[in-house]
């Protein structure tokens, strides 16, 4: 079953079309799996292989993949908090500008764009229509969003859904296909007292729909909270995911994308990759090197260079990331 439309409708204003495990790992495992980058991730599906790489990088395999023939090209934005004011970025309009900027100059137009939470930071209707309005200008013929959890503040994401859950189901999941990828997009942000949950409903709506797939058939799936458990102290995690996980085994490749820890890290178990996506609004600290995930402040000067960007390269198969230190735009 699919829950979305391939094709959508624009949404009002003419915006470009909106959609609409618990696997313990030690510090040092974490670290080694880590890594800072910013920006845009971009991936690209070849032959049923996702590969991942940073916008404006140059001579990555990615690159390499794009120019095959009926390659898909889709870029992953997160973390935008657009309404936030704070010392740790005084201008978040400002760099998430930036990220569209760069997304726009990657000399290739994106199949389409999917930003993965947090586009606002208090989920006021302002916010939101702020942050609507600047993705109008991402060069692209779609772009898809899940929420985060500030994007569900005060009314469990009611405000959201209606400008961005057209065509979702439930409380704005979804499923699409093209080029050959199932496409699934969760919301494991509603439920704050647990932060990470996904729910019943939800889990059912994934077993129904994977139940009609080839096992040799891509799956990337999109949430805003790991689904796996990078550091649940932290929230950093989603209690019921390993039911979703299960499912997932069977499928030779499945990619699962993420943002809300603002930072890249990477994490193969089997069939299955794990890959965070930094913020274009500002750092948080490496799980355990604070008391809390708050806002980090750098010297205004090094803020680009705090949120700075990484090539990162990623074959299907492969147990590491091959990774570029690169500054955003």
């Amino acid at each position: 079953m699919t829950g979305y439309r391939d094709v959508q409708d624009p949404v009002p204003g003419g915006a470009a079309d909106q959609p609409a495990g618990e696997h313990g790992m030690t510090r040092r495992q974490l670290i080694r799996h880590a890594g800072w980058f910013g920006g845009a991730v971009v991936l690209t599906v070849a032959g049923g292989e996702v590969i991942s790489h940073i916008a404006g990088s140059r001579g990555t395999g990615a690159e390499a993949a794009a120019v095959t023939s009926g390659a898909l090209r889709f870029v992953q934005v997160s973390d935008s908090h657009i309404g936030f004011h704070g010392p740790a970025n005084m201008d978040v309009v400002g760099s998430f500008t930036e990220a569209i900027d760069q997304v726009n100059m990657l000399g290739f137009r994106p199949d389409f764009v999917m930003h993965s939470g947090d586009l606002t930071h208090l989920s006021t209707t302002d916010q939101f229509d702020q942050v609507r309005q600047m993705m109008t200008r991402l060069r692209t013929d779609r772009v898809f969003t899940v929420p985060g959890e500030h994007d569900s503040i005060g009314d469990a994401g009611r405000a959201y859904r209606q400008i961005f859950g057209t065509g979702t189901l439930g409380d704005g999941w979804y499923s699409f296909d093209t080029h050959g990828v199932h496409f699934i997009a969760l919301v494991n942000t509603l439920s704050l007292e647990k932060l990470g949950h996904l729910g019943t409903e939800q889990i059912d709506f994934v077993r129904k729909d994977l139940a009609g797939l080839s096992s040799d058939t891509p799956i990337v799936v999109f949430s805003h909270i790991p689904l796996f458990a990078m550091y649940p102290q932290w929230g950093w995690s989603t209690n019921d995911a390993l039911k979703v996980i299960a499912l997932l085994r069977r499928f030779s490749s499945v990619t699962c994308l993420n943002g809300h820890v603002h930072q890249l890290f990477t994490k193969t178990e089997g069939n299955i990759t794990f890959h965070s996506a930094t913020t274009t609004a500002y750092p948080l600290p490496k799980p355990g090197r604070a008391h809390a995930p708050t806002p980090q402040v750098v010297p205004a000067r090094q803020l680009k260079a705090a949120l700075g960007i990484r090539t990162v390269g990623y074959r299907q198969g492969d147990r590491q990331l091959a990774i570029k230190d690169q500054r955003l735009a």
